[in-house]
């Protein structure tokens, strides 16, 4: 029986794979992330390289099938290169391989400390308001109004303390950049990202033209969050139907 480890995005948590678990009888895990809610991470577990290995500890030793979104993607990608044992298919949905220059890290620590001084001083509503208002998730805005709330309390029920705790250990100036080492992964890889989001539409090229069995989806009518907006298409993609 196929095992499915699957890693969510940033502000999300296990029940972003809700969707996937009714459509499927395969045995799925879905763990929290470093400062999501509901995530029993060490205090040693300080670097985007010692989530990694948290992660990969829930696959027991045994290939899985390894899908990632959006950071979950990023952290996906690690676990790739850093135990290609324990993956037996890979799944990038809105993925991003790293940075390629300390100008971009620097800038990107900067607008990941401007979002951790927003959580710390007017407190996690306020942050939510902030980055759901992203031209980024603009897409949504097409979706029924419940399932939008439903998406808005999911981002609520973290901490401001967690949420900055994640954008410090896992943000992506603290990512490695992983594209010299795509071609040490071997095996077959979905890259996937939503035809709206023209910034990671690029990124799945890049990914997918790295791999050596990278396999490129682009999902028409569709931005960044392909959980929320396309569920029924990803998880056909996801079980090879």
């Amino acid at each position: 029986m196929t095992v499915r480890l699957c890693l969510h995005g940033f502000t999300g948590g296990p029940r972003s794979w809700d969707f996937l678990a009714r459509a499927s009888s395969e045995v799925l895990i879905a763990p929290a992330l470093i400062g999501h809610d509901g995530a029993n991470e060490p205090e040693t577990v300080s670097r985007f390289e010692d989530e990694v290995d948290r992660l990969a500890a829930f696959a027991n030793g045994k290939p899985v099938h390894l899908i990632g979104y959006s950071l979950g993607a990023r952290l996906a990608l690690g676990i790739a290169v850093r135990h290609p044992g324990l993956v037996s298919r890979l799944s990038l949905l809105s993925g991003h391989p790293g940075l390629t220059s300390e100008p971009e890290r620097a800038l990107r620590r900067a607008s990941d400390a401007a979002w951790c001084d927003l959580l710390q001083t007017q407190g996690l509503a306020a942050f939510v308001d902030a980055w759901q208002a992203q031209a980024l998730w603009a897409s949504q805005e097409r979706l029924p109004p419940a399932i939008r709330e439903q998406k808005r309390k999911e981002r609520l029920s973290h901490s401001a303390v967690g949420l900055c705790r994640s954008l410090r250990v896992t943000g992506l100036a603290t990512m490695p950049n992983f594209l010299p080492l795509l071609t040490q992964i071997r095996v077959p890889t979905d890259v996937v990202a939503g035809e709206l989001d023209a910034k990671f539409c690029e990124l799945a090229r890049v990914l997918a033209r790295g791999l050596e069995h990278g396999r490129l989806a682009i999902i028409p009518d569709t931005g960044h969050d392909l959980l929320l907006e396309q569920p029924e298409l990803i998880t056909q993609l996801i079980r090879g139907t």
